[in-house]
């Protein structure tokens, strides 16, 4: 658990990590058909691990703050990631709740501030650390996602018109954001395309490296591979 929580202040640079509650039944929902509602919140569970494990900072590369949802779930939070200090996402829709986020951090002096979610193999502090440097060229930093959205957003200053009018977890979000920052006149880099696990097709297309992720979940293992009808036809896992 060490390896998550570390924490290293850096003046201006923070990162900013969304995750919620793994209950079965409110997790992966898309996911459950194939999986179950246990599996679907074991899987986003395993994937929030990942995430977390691979963008600890080192020292002097940024400040990670770890926001969680929703608000009741405080109890099972800290059993989950003992150590870790978490805070409570706030009110509203998802782009209400991200706004305060990158407010809080402005307000608190952060000067290039990234913000994930915990749905994406392969996001690491690399990809983060990229992000914050590119916010010295321009305005915005986009993540984008397979499925119209985003994995990441990183500002150099707080600009609430990108997250009012929403529609969230839509295949719009991603160009609706493109088309508010060309309204407001900011300039955008995107980073590299990458997929979200949020349904059977993703979970195929992210097999080769999610394998290697389930390893030490077998159950999960056995259910994810009989779900995708490989069951009993194993290969070496992919990096």
């Amino acid at each position: 658990m060490s390896q998550w929580v570390m924490a290293t202040k850096v003046a201006g640079r923070e990162l900013l990590v969304f995750l919620k509650h793994a209950r079965p039944g409110a997790a992966k929902t898309r996911l459950v058909p194939a999986l179950g509602a246990a599996h679907a919140a074991e899987l986003y569970r395993t994937l929030a691990e990942a995430v977390l494990e691979a963008t600890v900072p080192r020292p002097g590369e940024y400040e990670r703050q770890v926001f969680y949802d929703p608000p009741e779930a405080a109890e099972a939070m800290r059993s989950w990631l003992p150590g870790m200090r978490l805070i409570r996402q706030g009110a509203g829709d998802l782009g209400a709740r991200m706004e305060a986020a990158f407010s809080r951090s402005f307000r608190r002096g952060a000067r290039r501030v990234a913000l994930i979610g915990t749905d994406t193999p392969g996001l690491t502090r690399e990809i983060v650390i990229a992000a914050l440097d590119a916010l010295d060229d321009v305005d915005v930093v986009l993540g984008p996602a397979e499925d119209g959205g985003y994995y990441l957003l990183a500002l150099r200053r707080p600009h609430p018109e990108l997250f009012a009018g929403v529609v969230w977890s839509t295949a719009a979000v991603l160009e609706g954001t493109r088309v508010r920052a060309a309204a407001a006149g900011l300039s955008v880099r995107e980073l590299e395309r990458r997929r979200d696990v949020d349904t059977l097709e993703d979970l195929r297309a992210e097999w080769p490296r999610l394998r290697g992720l389930l390893a030490g979940r077998p159950s999960l293992l056995e259910q994810a591979e009989r779900a995708l009808g490989t069951r009993g036809s194993r290969r070496p896992a992919a990096g």
